[in-house]
């Protein structure tokens, strides 16, 4: 098991323009040949966005985009049509495939929190896929077969346990409050990456929220 944790998070983002981004893998600018990937995941990023703030029209391909919202309203549009607004709670998929363009903004009137979380898919290619699963419940799997990789979101109180799902590949991210794994304390924004996950059980030492992904062989792209 490999923590990472919150503070060594690789600063981006545009701050001036109230863009905040805190980056858990290689990214853009930032090249760590040793930080490329775990598993099908190739990025977990943090970004804030104040009220008005957001990334223009930009192009995506062969690349599984899941995002989770913190707090606050995402705007999402994109080059299929599509256009929805995402609050906590809902997951929201965009798979590239082939290419596609999107916008994200903050156009609410409040700060926002999300985790986008980029993984690899098992084949190149395809047609873009959108969907926007509303007020998913705790514990209820969300499959990302085109990656091989399965999400579940589980909420803890204090003293409450969670299985870690067995398998080659576990990504267990802190999205609020403490929870104890292995012994290993892990807060908000602390990340734990397990190989050969095994009989392993997440407590909450607060009130928290993981987003945990199950994945199997990694991609071979």
């Amino acid at each position: 098991m490999d923590i990472r944790r919150a503070g060594e998070r690789y600063r981006g983002g545009d701050p001036a323009t109230g863009i905040a981004s805190r980056h858990a893998f290689s990214f853009g600018s930032h090249y760590d040949p040793d930080n490329l990937r775990f598993g099908a995941v190739l990025a977990c990023n943090e970004e804030r966005l104040a009220p008005g703030a957001g990334f223009d029209e930009h192009p995506h391909s062969h690349t599984e985009i899941v995002t989770w919202v913190v707090e606050g309203e995402l705007t999402h549009r994109d080059s299929t049509g599509h256009e929805s607004v995402v609050r906590h709670g809902d997951v929201q998929r965009l798979s590239s495939a082939g290419g596609v363009r999107h916008v994200e903004r903050n156009d609410g009137p409040e700060p926002l929190t999300f985790i986008q979380m980029w993984l690899a898919p098992l084949r190149p290619g395809g047609d873009p896929f959108y969907e926007v699963v509303h007020g998913i419940a705790d514990s209820t799997p969300y499959a990302v077969p085109e990656a091989g990789a399965i999400l579940h979101v589980r909420r803890l109180g204090a003293g409450e346990r969670t299985a870690v799902p067995d398998g080659p590949y576990a990504y267990v991210h802190v999205v609020r409050g403490a929870v104890r794994l292995d012994g290993e304390e892990l807060g908000a924004g602390d990340a734990a990456r397990i190989t050969d996950a095994k009989g392993l059980e997440a407590e909450g030492v607060t009130e928290a929220e993981l987003l945990v992904w199950e994945m199997g062989q990694r991609p071979t792209v």
